[in-house]
């Protein structure tokens, strides 16, 4: 961080060095200027990495300072423009806009024309080019121009910069992004691990291939030369009863590979409005482009169900969502995964684009045997005349509803200040279990 501070500082000197020699070049205070190279502090500094990886051109770099600057000093080009109009006046070839919070100057399209190009007309379009969406600083969501009304000059566009591109800039790491109506996903985690999830050795053999994907997929698309021949990404698609274990497969799966998992909010996805979903689908998908983020749809049948006849407009809409979605997902270059309790509830479209499909079944007796016993705390004593393998074969529970009943007798025993569990207490938290889920006893 130390470095990121230093260098962003020599990178703004050196901006306002370029700046103020183009409007001495435009008042008349001088006929021309050679800017020297910049030279960084050699620490780490993701600036100085980050150039070093995508070798940047003279404009790129002026142009992601250039946009950096008002995030760091936000009267960056008030300062300057005050030096050279003492006395204040309109300066429209400069470009900038101001914010609806922030009273500086922002730059826009213009702005960078003016200061890298002048009026030279082939270096102002290849200012345009560096801002095009074919460039890949608006590919990878580095730096774009906002879209401007129709009408109006098209590089008079604010300059916009990732958030999380600032983020790596100055505090050398981004921050998970906060649950909001952009961004309707929660960051999902756990401390357990795979000795944890007891599952059926088919449904574990098929997790352990979405592993290997995850490991291997840059060699194979990469090493192997098979990017121009398979589509980038993974979608798979668990099904089975709720509390089967789909939410913490897709937990560990994050964890084991080092990579963030995100649930969906379908409430906060799917709107009644015409066009809202795919808007909100768009965010979200846009935020997590090549991140590596596991994407992880619960519940997903309302908005990955099967399509509809057409027979009014809302059918029409309705799967009009369908498709972008299925674009979408498509195109995304990570892990997605779809939860479901049925999997006849998933459009067919969908179920011939999943590399897998995962069925998680209710546990068998062997499964919830080993479940029961490897979930109470230590410190509780089972006595003898519990035998798990019995009370497995007996009662047909999910790993969920196992933890359900552990969960009430632990606390039972806290509160009578006892450490012995026997078997009328574990059946009546069975018991218990069995009315909540509106089972017969």
């Amino acid at each position: 961080m130390q470095f990121n501070a230093a260098n962003l500082e020599i990178a703004l000197i050196w901006l306002k060095t370029v700046v103020n020699a183009c409007l001495k070049v435009r008042f008349g205070q001088s006929e021309g200027f050679e800017i020297n190279p910049v030279s960084f502090y050699n620490g780490n500094s993701w600036l100085v990495t980050f150039m070093e990886r995508n070798e940047l051109s003279f404009e790129e770099f002026a142009m992601l300072m250039l946009t950096t600057a008002p995030h760091l000093q936000p009267d960056f080009f008030n300062q300057i423009i005050a030096e050279h109009l003492p006395e204040g006046g309109d300066f429209p070839e400069f470009g900038g806009v101001k914010g609806s919070n922030h009273r500086g100057i922002l730059p826009t399209g213009e702005t960078a024309q003016f200061i890298l190009a002048g009026n030279d007309l082939e270096k102002r379009l290849e200012i345009q080019r560096i801002l095009s969406c074919e460039h890949w600083f608006a590919q990878q969501r580095i730096l774009w121009m906002e879209p401007v009304r129709e009408g109006e000059p098209m590089m008079s566009g604010r300059l916009v910069i990732d958030p999380e591109i600032i983020e790596q800039l100055t505090i050398g790491t981004v921050s998970k992004p906060r649950f909001s109506l952009d961004f309707p996903a929660e960051y999902i985690h756990t401390d357990m691990d795979w000795d944890d999830l007891v599952l059926h050795p088919n449904t574990l053999r098929q997790i352990h291939e979405i592993e290997n994907w995850i490991k291997h997929n840059d060699t194979l698309l990469h090493d192997w030369g098979m990017k121009k021949k398979i589509k980038p990404g993974y979608r798979a698609l668990f099904y089975g009863p709720p509390g089967t274990g789909k939410t913490l497969t897709a937990t560990l799966l994050g964890k084991q590979t080092g990579k963030d998992v995100f649930r969906i909010d379908l409430s906060r996805v799917v709107s009644k409005y015409i066009g809202e979903t795919e808007k909100n689908l768009s965010r979200l998908f846009d935020k997590a482009e090549n991140k590596n983020w596991i994407l992880f749809f619960d519940e997903a049948d309302a908005l990955f169900g099967k399509r509809t006849d057409i027979r009014d407009a809302h059918d029409k809409y309705a799967n009009q969502e369908v498709a972008y979605l299925l674009q979408r997902i498509e195109s995304y270059n990570g892990l997605v995964i779809l939860a479901s309790n049925q999997r006849a509830n998933i459009d067919d479209a969908f179920v011939r684009r999943f590399q897998t499909i995962i069925h998680f079944p209710m546990p068998r007796p062997e499964e919830r045997c080993k479940i029961w016993s490897g979930t109470f705390p230590p410190q509780i004593r089972i006595a003898q005349d519990i035998d798990w393998q019995h009370v497995a074969a007996r009662y047909e529970l999910t790993g969920a509803g196992i933890l359900n009943v552990v969960h009430y007798c632990s606390v039972e025993l806290l509160a009578s200040e006892s450490n012995l569990l026997d078997l009328k207490q574990l059946e009546f938290a069975i018991q218990r279990e069995f009315i909540k889920e509106g089972k017969i006893v």
